[in-house]
């Protein structure tokens, strides 16, 4: 097996753990900039970017046969920003696929994604780096989802959408066919998005519309 840590040791470590059942993976160490409990007794926690450099310079080999992932949910950048970090502690960032979920073979994706427990890729999709297909959620044919896009649990995305980087797609939200969502923008929970979203707007409802400021 190959070894893996995570960054972030809270909701978003139990979900990938849980993910991990049955692969290549075998969770060795968490990192978190804040003094935490292991969910897991036997897997250490460690604090911050210097607790991690220390682990990495007594572990036998140091980064060697050593992945990572990002066990971070929300959309405000870190995501991207920790991996970029990750990167350069030398950690290859690990894809994740839970063993009940669907990408089509055709579908590409970046590094750093994680499609989770139920969720579905479909055929032609391309999503980016650090994409999140969260439980259940799916993503239709020839969907394209830039970096560090989070499709929450339960969303549907229609065939052709776009979603710009750092967007977020609230839980069980729709998006309609080749809509397409701006960079950053947020679609809130149970929307229905019918037309476009602009870059850094908040839509919700349905028909979705924008939220004042």
């Amino acid at each position: 097996m190959d070894d893996i840590l995570f960054w972030g040791a809270s909701g978003q470590a139990k979900v990938l753990h849980e993910a991990l059942a049955g692969s290549r993976w075998r969770l060795v160490a968490l990192v978190d900039r804040i003094a935490l409990a292991s969910p897991w007794p036997h897997v250490p926690v460690l604090r911050g970017e210097d607790g991690l450099g220390d682990w990495l310079a007594a572990r036998p080999g140091g980064t060697t046969g050593l992945h990572a992932a990002v066990a971070i949910g929300r959309n405000d950048g870190s995501r991207l920003d920790t991996m970029a970090l990750l990167r350069r502690h030398g950690l290859a960032i690990a894809t994740i696929i839970h063993p009940r979920a669907f990408v089509a073979a055709d579908a590409a994706l970046g590094d750093g994604c994680q499609v989770l427990a139920l969720a579905a890729v479909s055929s032609h999709a391309r999503l980016g780096d650090g994409v999140i297909v969260n439980t259940s959620a799916s993503v239709d044919h020839d969907c394209e989802l830039g970096h560090g896009v989070h499709v929450a649990p339960g969303a549907r995305l229609a065939g052709e959408v776009r979603v710009d980087d750092g967007a977020f797609i609230g839980t069980g939200a729709v998006l309609l066919p080749r809509r397409h969502i701006g960079a950053g923008a947020v679609v809130g929970a149970g929307a229905v998005v019918t037309r476009d979203v602009p870059a850094g707007a908040t839509v919700a409802g349905n028909p979705a519309r924008p939220l004042a400021r």
